[in-house]
């Protein structure tokens, strides 16, 4: 137990060095954005699609990496890490380049459910084989959006844009690692 240091008014958390004033609205920073709304709007929303993916692509292959059996046991699983982790790396790009022209990424876990479009993975145990091609089909799904999202950044935001550019070519990367061993 800790002691708050400062008078603290009623309803303020307690925090280690002092309180935290708890607030009933939200308070927002204001971001201006060097886009105009439109461009602005288009981005927003290839931004918001792009973090939703990347979030879900994170869960769906940590999911298949603690449900993997086979032969190819270790190597998937290891591959299956690196996914995660581009994803988580890029979530954070993508999340801070939103925040950065003054819109708000929402990567709440009902947000994701409801707006996922990423096939879910099977629950129980997956046999390396079917988890190898279950991850290549949502890779896939998840390189044509941001295909997409390419075409529609390309006039309203050029470095939104270059942000997909590499964050596909590091998917095209993996879905290439994956694909080679349905053959």
């Amino acid at each position: 137990m800790f002691a708050a240091i400062g008078g603290g008014i009623p309803g303020d958390v307690p925090m280690l060095y002092g309180t935290v004033p708890m607030r009933k609205e939200p308070t927002m920073a204001t971001v201006k954005s060097p886009l105009n709304e439109a461009d602005l709007r288009t981005t927003g929303d290839t931004l918001q699609g792009a973090l939703v993916d990347l979030i879900d692509l994170s869960l769906v292959a940590k999911q298949a990496h603690w449900n993997l059996t086979g032969r190819n046991f270790r190597p998937v699983h290891l591959q299956l890490d690196e996914v995660v982790d581009l994803a988580r790396e890029y979530t954070d790009t993508v999340a801070e380049r939103a925040v950065a022209l003054g819109v708000n990424p929402d990567g709440r876990v009902r947000t994701i459910a409801d707006t996922t479009k990423l096939r879910q993975p099977d629950g129980g145990y997956q046999s390396d084989d079917k988890v190898v091609a279950s991850i290549t089909d949502t890779l896939a799904q998840v390189i044509a959006r941001f295909r997409e999202r390419i075409k529609a950044t390309e006039e309203a935001d050029p470095v939104t844009q270059d942000l997909f550019i590499a964050l596909t070519a590091e998917l095209e990367k993996q879905h290439w690692m994956f694909e080679v061993q349905t053959q």
